[in-house]
C-alpha cells in the first residue's frame, strides 16, 4: 500500500492504494498531516484526476477502485457512482433504488462509511426535504462540493 497527502481546497487529502486500486481517499483539516513531497507512481493518476476535479476540469473519474467494506456497503457505494455530476438524490431515492425502503438508516450509515471521498460521491445524497443532512466530511464541505458541481447557478444552492 502506498499513501500520499495532497493539498485540496477543502483540507489535506489522503490517498491510499496499490496495484489492486485506490482503497481510501479522505480529507482532514489543514495541518493534521504533512503534504507529501513525492507522489508514488501508483497514485499519480488519482492525484491528477482529483486536482482536475478541483480545478473544474473533470466531472467524472476513471480510477481503479478497491474500497474495503461489507457486501451491503459495496452495493450502496455502487449506487453512489450512478449519481451524475451536478445532480443530487435523496437518501430515500437511493434506498428505493436498492429495493428496500425500510433500509434507509442502513443506507445512510453505509454512505457515512464511504472510504472514497468525492470519487464515490456520497456528497450528492441529501435529505428528502432538500437539506444537507449527514456528511462524514462535515456539512460545510458537502455544501462546497455541491456548489462546485453546480457552477451555472448564480446564487448559493443552500
Amino acid at each position: 500500500m502506498e499513501t500520499v497527502y495532497i493539498n485540496s481546497p477543502l483540507g489535506i487529502t489522503k490517498i491510499i492504494g496499490d496495484d489492486n486500486g485506490i482503497s481510501v481517499i479522505s480529507v482532514s483539516d489543514v495541518g493534521t498531516n504533512e503534504i507529501s513531497e513525492t507522489i508514488p507512481e501508483i497514485l499519480k493518476d488519482a492525484v491528477f484526476q482529483l486536482n482536475e476535479y478541483f480545478e473544474g476540469k473533470r466531472t467524472d473519474f476513471n480510477l481503479k477502485l478497491n474500497p474495503k467494506g461489507t457486501e451491503f456497503q459495496q452495493k450502496v457505494w455502487k449506487t453512489l457512482l450512478e449519481i451524475p455530476y451536478g445532480k443530487t438524490v435523496s437518501y430515500m431515492d437511493q434506498t428505493k433504488k436498492l429495493g428496500d425502503v425500510k433500509a434507509i438508516r442502513a443506507v445512510a450509515s453505509a454512505n457515512g462509511k464511504n472510504p472514497l471521498w468525492i470519487v464515490v460521491p456520497c456528497h450528492r445524497v441529501i435529505g428528502t426535504n432538500g437539506s444537507l443532512t449527514g456528511y462524514a466530511g462535515e456539512i460545510w464541505r458537502k455544501k462546497w462540493l455541491l456548489e462546485h458541481e453546480s457552477p451555472t447557478s448564480q446564487q448559493s444552492l443552500f
